[in-house]
């Protein structure tokens, strides 16, 4: 399926491409154009839109699009949820909802500029995104085992952190 968005990619625009690929379109393919061109290219090529003004999988109800399609497809991974308020708090500059967000909009910041298109943003962008859900599932896990991991040194922490996660990805 085909993707048509923004270009110059920033952060909903990197986030939004990996979690449709890692959820939704594991063969989804991405158009980026200039805001003008998104209906027609969307008409065109029957490509989905997104992060623009004005369509589906946008901004709405004070949510950014990386929320707002997690809505749309029903993603009830906790995990995602909690990822989803870094992307919010980087999109919408709202630091109080995650303090994660000020470093996650500095990171793609310096990204778009730093790489040649936004092909090359999305694809080195997966590797934060990835690191981001798995500290979100540490976090996760930090809160439900609280009381246990109070009672560990920091090596034992790790150890008994790093087998609940293998016990979530072999389940």
């Amino acid at each position: 399926m085909k993707w048509v968005t923004r270009e110059f990619v920033h952060v909903d625009r990197t986030a939004c491409p990996w979690l449709i690929k890692k959820f939704i379109d594991s063969q989804a393919q991405f158009i980026f154009v200039p805001t003008e061109k998104i209906a027609e290219i969307a008409k065109t090529q029957g490509a989905t839109p997104f992060d623009a003004p004005g369509v589906k999988l946008g901004h709405r109800n004070g949510k950014c699009s990386f929320e707002t399609i997690i809505e749309e497809y029903k993603l009830e991974d906790p995990v995602l949820h909690e990822l989803a308020k870094i992307v919010h708090s980087a999109d919408t500059r709202d630091t109080e909802l995650a303090p994660e967000g000020i470093g996650l909009s500095a990171i793609m910041t310096g990204a778009r500029y730093n790489l040649k298109n936004d092909f090359e943003a999305v694809e080195k962008a997966t590797y934060v995104y990835d690191a981001l859900y798995t500290y979100c599932k540490i976090k996760l896990l930090r809160r439900k085992y609280k009381d246990e991991l109070a009672k560990m040194n920091r090596k034992e922490q790790r150890e008994f952190l790093r087998k609940e996660m293998q016990k979530e990805t072999t389940s």
